[in-house]
C-alpha cells in the first residue's frame, strides 16, 4: 500500500450512532437532576440550526434536479409515456400500502405525548392556537391555489415546496421545448449552468451531511435531558411501521406484479435478482447499482436490452418507491404522535408532497434525510417539531436508508418486467 493513500473514514451510521451514544450520555449530565440543565436548551438550539440549514438547501437541490432530470431525459415515445404510467401505478400501490397501515393501526400514538421539547412544553404544529382538540387541516384545496405565488422569489423566501416543484417543472419543459424548437446552443449553456449549479448544492448539502453527527448529538442530549432514555424505548414501533410498508410492498406486491404481468415468477424475480438487491442495499444507492441491475435484467432474467435501459436509466429519476413511502409514513406517523387526526384530504396532499420532492434524486447520498426535513414541514410541523424527530428516528435511519435503496432497485427491476410485456 502507498504511504500516502487516504485512509478511509469512519462511516456515516457510525458516525451517528456514536454521536447518539454521546449524546445520550450528555443529557444524563445535563439531567433534569443536574444543576447544569440549563445546558438542554442551547444544545437543542445549536442542534435545529442544522436542521433548518439542512431544510432550506433542500429547496435549490429540489428545483436544480427537477430542470437537470427534465434536461437530461428523453421523454418521447409511447415507451417513455408507459415508463411514466406504470412508474406512478406503482407509487400509488405503495401509498395505499402506507396509507392503510397509518390508518388502521395508527401506530404512532403509541409516541403520543413523547415528543417534548427541552423547554418543557409539548412541540405543536405550526399554529400555536389551535385548541387541543387535536385535528390539523391542511386544507388541500387552498394550498392547491396557493402554488401560484405572488412572485418567483416567494417559493423560495417562504421555503414553499410545492410553487417551487411548480416553477422547476414549469421552466424545465420550457427550457426542454425550446431545445426542440432548435434553440439548441442558447439552452446547452442553460443545462450547464443549472449541472453545475445542482452540483455545487450537492457539495454545500455534502457540508452540512458531516455535521449532522453534531447536530444529533445536541438533539439526543437535550431529549435525553429532558425526558430521559426512556425517550428511545419506543423507536421499534417506528421502525416496525415502516419495516411493515417495506415487506408489503417490495416483497408481496412487487413479486405478485412481476408474475402476473411480466409472466416472471417470484422465483426469477427474487432469486436471480437477489444479488442485484442485495448490493442495492449494500452500497445504499440504487444509482450506484445500475449497471448490475441492467446486467440482471438482461441477462439473467431475459428483459429486452430497450426496456431495461429505460427503466434502470430513465425510470429510475422517477422511481423512488422506498423513499416516497418512507417520507409520508414518517409524516403520518409523527402527526399521530403528536395527537392530530389528519382527514383523508390532508393525508393524500403529504402523500403527492413525497412524491413530487423525491424526484430526480436518484443516487444523491442520504436522499431521504436530506429532504424529510421539507415534507414533515408540508405536514404542518414546526422546525423543532422536526428537529427532535429526526432526532429519535436516525439512529436507525442508516438501516432504513439501505432498506430505502433496495426497494428502489426492486421497483427499477419490476418497471423493465411491466414495460417488456406492455
Amino acid at each position: 500500500m502507498e504511504a500516502n493513500a487516504k485512509r478511509p473514514g469512519i462511516p456515516f451510521y457510525a458516525q451517528v450512532l456514536a454521536a447518539v451514544s454521546l449524546g445520550c450520555l450528555a443529557g444524563i449530565f445535563f439531567g433534569k437532576d443536574s444543576v447544569h440543565y440549563w445546558a438542554n436548551d442551547n444544545l437543542a438550539e445549536i442542534g435545529f440550526a442544522v436542521i433548518r440549514l439542512l431544510k432550506i438547501l433542500a429547496i435549490p437541490l429540489i428545483l436544480f434536479a427537477i430542470v437537470d432530470t427534465i434536461l437530461k431525459t428523453e421523454i418521447t415515445g409511447s415507451k417513455a409515456l408507459k415508463v411514466v404510467a406504470i412508474c406512478l401505478f406503482n407509487v400509488c400501490v405503495a401509498m395505499v400500502i402506507g396509507l392503510a397501515i397509518m390508518n388502521i393501526f395508527e401506530p404512532g400514538k403509541h409516541w403520543k405525548g413523547k415528543l417534548t421539547t427541552p423547554a418543557q412544553t409539548a412541540v405543536s404544529p405550526v399554529r400555536e392556537e389551535k385548541p387541543p382538540a387535536q385535528k390539523l387541516i391542511l386544507e388541500p384545496i387552498k394550498v392547491f391555489t396557493g402554488l401560484v405565488p405572488e412572485s418567483v422569489a416567494e417559493p423560495f423566501v417562504k421555503n414553499n415546496t410545492l410553487g417551487v416543484i411548480v416553477l422547476a417543472l414549469l421552466f424545465g419543459f420550457a427550457f426542454k421545448g425550446m431545445r426542440q424548437r432548435g434553440e439548441t446552443e442558447r439552452i446547452d449553456h442553460i443545462e450547464k449552468l443549472v449541472d453545475t449549479l445542482f452540483h455545487a448544492t450537492l457539495t454545500v448539502i455534502g457540508y452540512v451531511v458531516k455535521i449532522i453527527p453534531y447536530a444529533v448529538f445536541c438533539l439526543v442530549g437535550a431529549a435525553v435531558g429532558k425526558s430521559g432514555l426512556g425517550v428511545f424505548s419506543i423507536l421499534w414501533i417506528f421502525l416496525v411501521t415502516i419495516l411493515a410498508g417495506f415487506f408489503l410492498h417490495a416483497l408481496v406486491y412487487y413479486p405478485l406484479v412481476a408474475w402476473l404481468v411480466g409472466k416472471k415468477s417470484p422465483g426469477i424475480y427474487l432469486g436471480k435478482g437477489a444479488d442485484t438487491i442485495l448490493t442495492g442495499f449494500s452500497v445504499n444507492s440504487s444509482l450506484a447499482t445500475m449497471p448490475m441491475t441492467l446486467k440482471t435484467l438482461t441477462q439473467r432474467m431475459g428483459i429486452s436490452d430497450a426496456s431495461a435501459r429505460m427503466s434502470a436509466c430513465f425510470a429510475t429519476n422517477l422511481n423512488n418507491d422506498g423513499i416516497t413511502l418512507y417520507e409520508a409514513m414518517t409524516a403520518l406517523f409523527l402527526t399521530q404522535a403528536l395527537g392530530f387526526d389528519l382527514p383523508l384530504s390532508s393525508q393524500i396532499f403529504i402523500v403527492l408532497v413525497s412524491i413530487f420532492v423525491s424526484m430526480g434524486i436518484a443516487g444523491i447520498p442520504e436522499a431521504g434525510l436530506i429532504i424529510l426535513p421539507l415534507v414533515l414541514g408540508a405536514s404542518g410541523l414546526n422546525d423543532q417539531s422536526i428537529a427532535l424527530a429526526i432526532a429519535l428516528i436516525i439512529p436507525v435511519d442508516w438501516f432504513i436508508a439501505r432498506l430505502r435503496s433496495a426497494v428502489n432497485v426492486m421497483s427499477d427491476m419490476v418497471v423493465a418486467i411491466m414495460l417488456d410485456k406492455l
